[in-house]
C-alpha cells in the first residue's frame, strides 16, 4: 500500500504511456515533455492505453522508486485524455490506487480565523 505524504506535489499524465519504460524513462519522459522532475519532490503518475494499469514515479530522499500497480477485473478511473498534466492531491491518488472514483475526493474548505479569542 503506498500513502503519499500530504505534502508531496502530485502530477497525471493525462495521456497514456509507452508502459515498456522503466524509472529512468518515465523521469525523463517527465521532465523533457511535462516539464515536472520526480527527482524535486514531485511524483508523476503515468497510465497505460489499457485503464487497468498505473505507474509512478518519485524521489524518496534516496533514490528513484516506481510504483506498478494491475487493477484485476477493473480499471481506474483516469481524467480525459488531453495533452498535458494535472495535479492531483495524496487523498485522491490513494483513492485511485484503490480503484475508487478520485473525483467525489475533495478537500474541506476551512475558513481562516478572525481573531483569536
Amino acid at each position: 500500500m503506498l500513502t503519499p505524504p500530504a505534502s508531496l506535489t502530485i502530477y497525471v499524465a493525462t495521456q497514456p504511456v509507452d508502459f515498456r519504460k522503466g524509472a529512468e524513462g518515465l523521469a525523463l519522459l517527465a521532465k523533457a515533455t511535462l516539464g515536472h522532475d520526480p527527482m524535486k519532490s514531485v511524483a508523476v503518475v503515468f497510465r497505460a492505453k489499457r485503464a487497468d494499469r498505473v505507474k509512478i514515479v518519485v524521489w524518496d530522499g534516496s533514490g528513484l522508486v516506481m510504483y506498478w500497480k494491475r487493477l484485476d477485473g477493473s480499471g481506474f478511473k483516469w481524467p480525459p485524455i488531453v495533452a498535458g498534466v494535472m495535479r492531483m492531491n495524496a487523498a485522491q491518488l490513494s483513492a485511485l490506487l484503490a480503484g475508487m472514483d478520485w473525483t467525489r475526493m475533495h478537500a474541506p474548505r476551512i475558513p481562516q480565523p478572525k481573531a483569536l479569542a
